[in-house]
């Protein structure tokens, strides 16, 4: 049987030598729609009618094409009749196994076990993209995520920006593309002349408030990151009683933005310790940013970036603001102007992401800028875009996009609190969830009598599948869209959830442990034609990987992600269930659903580093 299967592939394999030169594998779909395409026109109809796409009926075929309904009224031809002719041009076409004209005029496709074998091997071959073609122009992206403010605690709001835009991030970087992540901190305006006030009332001695010194100011902070945390929102609150302490912090700021040495070298402080403290807290959720600029670096950038659109007569003033008009008359509602400057002369937001944008096409000359941030900002974000081309910031050939994410609710579908009604830190979050996973992988532990695993590597475990639950849990849902936020059911080995692809890819990893106990190498065979319809279906899968990267790179869209390796994990566990792996006797076999599982391994692990987290060893 095993040599009747081999002849068969070495049949197939001469469909491929033509593309033999190609570094690059074509997809799968584009594949089967070649041959359909050349089918229709050589029956004498247009290639638009050879689309091929997955069958939503995957009981009757794997694929399918509508095309023939659609070409009946052009040449006046009953679809099931067009459809009949094709149907025959495809027969004996060694890629399908059946093609299939059914009434009133569908092809139903089905793919041959050899053929399908033969492109999973192929993917199995080219390491480390498994198929998916790496861009051949290579866009410089910048990517603005994370947006905390300094000297603040991360909270559970900063959550959907940091993983979405982490992974956005990840999946540009797959793709070939040189992206630039940065966090875009929020270090400017009333909070640091809040600080600075708060800072003097406690320590009224420190050096940074004699307008006279002029020595070196101390290199280390007059406070660490606890007390900076507790400074902040005592100011803030005093702020609001205390009319007094509201406008020093007003001309504490303006002295700050004037340049006032020993307010810049407490800023300098500020951020130091704000962003050591934020780094570690962005360490645990595995973000990182290529650049940690904040509003502050784009301050300089405002005089001259204000003045050219006054000069070019973009800008005007109205109601004592400086405003460009943004509208355009294909406007269904109202766009009001984009405000550069207050009545007071001060900037707001939008000068400061103009004022940023300048900086990013000084410095780094983006094909493309993108910002995570909430969907209720959308109004912002059209203004700021539309106002930075028509003065020409950018040029047309300059992408903006935002990605504006929904809300992470509670059960009760209100914006996510902790039990007493505040907002929570992410870090205690995170915890909360370590704990969790904890008590769940010492108690799987138990059960499965594996006791000889350590605390520490518990420990270790149980992070990295609370990290799995927090970001799948996010990813999962489409940015735009509201989501409950349910840690019982996001901790589940069961269901979709990062714990359970996890678990799908411990018990590979489990598999082939035992496959090298016997002394045997990894991968150890050619991958055969299957054997089982579970078998195939995990090939089917498999083979449509690297059209999903493709599209969620295209789309910005990491659920598409989640959606495939969900699919893939119910796909191997359905190919485990029903066959005996290890127990297989035939030896050929054997060797090649291990090739299998190490190709499914491989695209799991690829696809969660993707997402921004990674499997243990065992769970």
């Amino acid at each position: 049987m095993v040599c009747l299967w081999y002849n068969v592939i070495q049949v197939v394999k001469k469909q491929f030598e033509r593309n033999a030169g190609e570094k690059n594998m074509k997809k799968i779909l584009d594949l089967i729609t070649g041959e359909v395409t050349q089918a229709f026109v050589d029956c004498g109809y247009d290639a638009k009618y050879g689309k091929v796409t997955l069958s939503n009926r995957p009981d009757l075929c794997e694929y399918q094409c509508n095309g023939a309904m659609a070409a009946a009224k052009e040449y006046r031809k009953a679809p099931f009749m067009i459809a009949d002719e094709v149907a025959e041009k495809l027969s004996g076409n060694a890629m399908f196994s059946m093609v299939e004209s059914v009434k009133p005029g569908f092809l139903n496709l089905k793919l041959d076990e050899a053929y399908l074998a033969d492109y999973v091997a192929k993917m199995q071959a080219d390491e480390g993209r498994y198929g998916c073609e790496k861009t051949k122009e290579p866009k410089t992206i910048m990517i603005d995520y994370g947006g905390p403010n300094v000297a603040k605690p991360l909270h559970v709001g900063h959550l959907r920006s940091a993983i979405i835009g982490e992974s956005v991030k990840r999946i540009g970087k797959f793709m070939g593309h040189n992206v630039i992540g940065d966090v875009h901190l929020g270090d400017w305006g009333l909070q640091m002349g809040l600080i600075i006030v708060e800072l003097k009332e406690r320590k009224p001695e420190l050096v940074y408030f004699d307008e006279n010194y002029q020595g070196e100011y101390p290199k280390e902070a007059p406070f660490d990151i606890s007390e900076l945390e507790d400074i902040y929102p005592t100011a803030s609150k005093k702020s609001k009683e205390d009319d007094v302490f509201r406008e020093a912090a007003m001309e504490a700021t303006s002295q700050l933005q004037a340049g006032r040495r020993g307010y810049r070298a407490l800023l300098e402080h500020i951020l130091n310790v704000s962003v050591t403290d934020l780094k570690k807290n962005y360490d645990n959720l595995n973000v990182s940013f290529e650049l940690w600029k904040g509003e502050s670096d784009a301050q300089p950038y405002i005089p001259d970036m204000v003045q050219m659109m006054k000069d070019k007569g973009f800008a005007y003033m109205s109601e004592g603001a400086l405003v460009v008009d943004v509208k355009e008359d294909t406007d269904t509602k109202e766009i009001p102007p984009c405000i550069i400057l207050k009545s007071d002369g001060a900037s707001l937001y939008s000068t400061t992401d103009l004022a940023t944008i300048v900086m990013r096409m000084q410095d780094y000359n983006p094909d493309s800028i993108i910002y995570l941030a909430d969907q209720r900002q959308s109004m912002h974000f059209i203004q700021v875009f539309r106002c930075a081309r028509k003065t020409g910031l950018v040029g047309d050939d300059v992408q903006l996009t935002h990605i504006g994410f929904g809300t992470m609710n509670g059960k009760d579908g209100k914006p996510f609190k902790t039990r007493d009604g505040g907002v929570m830190r992410l870090e205690y979050l995170l915890d909360e969830i370590n704990e969790e996973m904890l008590k769940k992988i010492t108690e799987n532990q138990k059960e499965k009598e594996n006791l000889d695993i350590s605390d520490e590597e518990a420990k270790k475990t149980a992070r990295m599948v609370a990290l799995a639950a927090v970001k799948y849990g996010d990813l999962s849902n489409q940015a735009s869209k509201d989501y409950i936020f349910d840690i019982e059911r996001f901790t589940s080995f069961e269901g979709n959830t990062g714990p359970y692809i996890l678990y799908t890819i411990v018990r590979i990893k489990s598999i082939l442990a035992k496959y090298q106990a016997d002394g045997k190498a990894l991968p150890n065979g050619a991958i055969l034609p299957a054997h089982s319809a579970s078998e195939k279906n995990l090939m089917l899968v498999l083979s449509r990987f690297n059209a999903m990267m493709e599209n969620a790179y295209e789309e910005l869209a990491p659920h598409k992600i989640c959606a495939y390796i969900y699919e893939l994990a119910n796909a191997f566990n359905g190919f485990y269930h029903e066959n005996k792996i290890l127990a297989q006797e035939d030896e050929q076999v054997k060797d090649s659903y291990i090739s299998l599982l190490v190709l499914t391994k491989s695209v799991l692990e690829t696809c969660i580093d993707v997402l921004g987290f990674s499997a243990p060893d065992r769970m």
